[in-house]
């Protein structure tokens, strides 16, 4: 039953939230901001990570799956394909889904609890738009990017694999990587994170804006925005892929 009434509260909230802003030129200024809080400084974590797992993918299939009755692009042709249809879309929101979540669950929540939400409501601003909306935007616009990067990078590892750790031949990489290639996949990964995208940042300005008490609550609030996220994240991700492969 609370569950219930808490996807009721969401929906309500989201009402709120897609209604036409009032003043274009500010939502434009919080939508740049946004953008660049969200998803330029997390950047350098997704090229992090998909660089070594990148290279951790090759050397595990390379050591445990290829074999002499195998052709020698195996290796090359399951990297990418871990990395294009899982790791750059569904594994990768799930991390940013920890950092970009906490991030706006306890930046709403503290603006709740000192009552600058209050002063928004009074001053006759729709707050949930003002704060909410460009969120939402600016994070469905850049996540699409992050996914190009996450793999690139990831394919980069594993480059760095074949050329330092002498694991296979870039040949044979190269050779794997391009073997029966369909592009649909690329753009199925971009899809889902537009999605995950939207899970994250609006089911995690929900439990930011929607605290009740006082800095202990900020806290319980950034933690249940990144569980939720991530189960969400992880349901939807059963949905998309079977409606989309």
């Amino acid at each position: 039953m609370k569950m219930l009434e808490t996807f009721g509260r969401y929906l309500l909230l989201m009402g709120r939230t897609f209604s036409l802003p009032e003043r274009f030129r500010m939502f434009w200024k919080q939508y740049i901001k946004e953008m660049a809080q969200l998803g330029v400084d997390s950047v350098g974590i997704v090229l992090l990570i998909s660089f070594f797992i990148g290279a951790v993918i090759c050397i595990q299939m390379k050591l445990n799956i290829q074999s002499p009755w195998m052709p020698r692009w195996v290796s090359g042709y399951t990297t990418r394909e871990i990395l294009l249809l899982e790791f750059s879309s569904s594994i990768m929101c799930l991390i940013l889904a920890g950092k970009v979540g906490s991030n706006i669950a306890s930046e709403l929540g503290t603006m709740r609890v000192t009552q600058q939400i209050d002063a928004l409501e009074i001053m006759g601003v729709n707050s949930a738009s003002y704060l909410i909306l460009p969120k939402i935007a600016g994070l469905i616009t850049i996540m699409p990017f992050l996914v190009i990067f996450s793999s690139a990078t990831g394919i980069l590892g594993a480059y760095a694999t074949a050329y330092v750790g002498h694991i296979l031949t870039p040949e044979d990489l190269t050779e794997g990587l391009q073997h029966s290639f369909i592009p649909w996949f690329m753009y199925m990964s971009i899809i889902k994170s537009l999605f995950f995208a939207f899970i994250i940042a609006s089911v995690s300005s929900f439990f930011g804006y929607t605290v009740e008490g006082g800095s202990v609550e900020v806290g319980k609030a950034s933690t249940n925005a990144v569980v939720s996220s991530s189960v969400l994240i992880l349901f939807s991700d059963v949905f998309l892929t079977q409606i989309l492969s």
